[in-house]
């Protein structure tokens, strides 16, 4: 037999296949429309695994029946995939607990940030808010989600993600532990400077305060230089005791922005590493709302450990055409090897495609939140 032959028998198998799995495809909206008059669930892993197992069975050798489970793995996901989407456009996805908003009301807001006058926090908070905005400041992300939970503040400003240093992982952490939710986020450039008290120059510093993060992003400028580095909490912290100590040995890495704040005189202008260096900051409330023209989701949930767990919960963003654009993870307190997913999307939650996702999330994975949609 020549290979022509071969590949027009594969043609005619394939051919077969395909109008078998529309008509599996039809019984399978008949059965969405069943659970959706019944009230009862798409996903049943009891009547799956019965399944995979009986499939399996009926192939023969180890090859063919690993091929054979994972091949109606497939099948049972995208029959599931259409069944969520014909629930939700019958109107049986549930309603997402989030009021949609033409945009969010700053006008009487007051705004919390972690770190002290001068820090990038507060910088990215006038970008977002403008420079008039009633604001406070406190020495811990913990008692900046505290302060928005009880609502002394509307909201907080988070730095969630730099460029260089990558995530916060104590705000991932705190975002799955408290009931808020972001709302916005702020792109601002980090241009570190040294600070010195009026007067100083150079060839005065003997030591260097700042975050151990702008430190690293500075290891090549504070190379050449024979000075003690001292890590601090907050950049500003860092600023603020420069200029409240008035040593002219004493230097901080900071932005421009603490430099005005403090009065300290800038010795070295962009000292970090890279010239591109940014940190994303997030716009946190407590309240579940969402601004119409919103266009990225962030959730996070937890998956059976299990092989293929995650691919299974992935192919959600892939059948509804949702573009991933991140997916980190984080260990799960007090249960060793496994670990908690946070993934941003392009979408509105108001997207019928983002609630046929979301519903199979919802469905498939474990302690899955909606971190917001902004």
């Amino acid at each position: 037999m020549d290979l022509a032959n071969l590949r027009e028998q594969i043609d005619g198998i394939d051919a077969r296949i395909v109008e078998l799995y529309e008509q599996r495809m039809e019984v399978c909206r008949q059965v969405a429309e069943y659970k959706l008059d019944t009230g009862k669930k798409v996903l049943d892993r009891q009547r799956e695994a019965q399944k995979l197992e009986k499939v399996e069975a009926l192939a023969h050798g180890d090859f063919n029946r690993q091929g054979v489970k994972e091949l109606f793995e497939q099948i049972m996901s995208m029959s599931r995939k259409l069944q969520y989407r014909l629930l939700t456009e019958r109107g049986s996805g549930g309603k997402l607990p989030f009021i949609q908003v033409d945009k969010l009301d700053t006008k009487r807001a007051r705004v919390v940030f972690q770190g002290a006058e001068g820090a990038y926090s507060q910088a990215a908070m006038m970008r977002y808010f403008g420079a008039d905005i009633d604001s406070f400041h406190v020495d811990t992300f913990r008692e900046a989600m505290g302060a928005i939970d009880e609502g002394s503040a509307d909201f907080a400003v988070l730095p969630i993600e730099n460029s260089t240093a990558g995530i916060v992982n104590e705000i991932y952490d705190l975002l799955q532990e408290y009931e808020n939710y972001i709302v916005g986020e702020q792109i601002i450039g980090i241009r570190h400077c040294l600070l010195g008290v009026p007067g100083a120059v150079l060839k005065d510093i003997k030591t260097v305060y700042s975050h151990p993060q702008s430190l690293m992003q500075s290891a090549k400028y504070l190379e050449n230089h024979d000075w003690q580095q001292i890590s601090m909490q907050n950049n500003a912290f860092a600023a603020k005791k420069v200029a409240h100590e008035a040593d002219r040995s004493q230097a901080a890495i900071a932005g421009e922005h603490a430099a005005q704040i403090y009065g300290l005189q800038i010795l070295q202008e962009g000292i970090n590493d890279s010239g591109t260096n940014s940190t994303r900051f997030i716009i946190v409330t407590n309240q579940k709302i969402f601004r119409k023209d919103a266009g990225k989701v962030s959730i996070c949930f937890e998956i059976p450990h299990e092989s293929g767990s995650l691919y299974r919960i992935l192919s959600h963003f892939i059948y509804n055409h949702l573009n991933m654009t991140k997916i980190e993870s984080r260990p799960i307190e007090d249960r060793n090897w496994e670990y908690r997913f946070f993934v941003d999307f392009e979408g509105n939650l108001a997207d019928s495609a983002v609630k046929n996702a979301l519903r199979g999330l919802r469905d498939e994975a474990r302690n899955m939140k909606i971190l917001g949609n902004y």
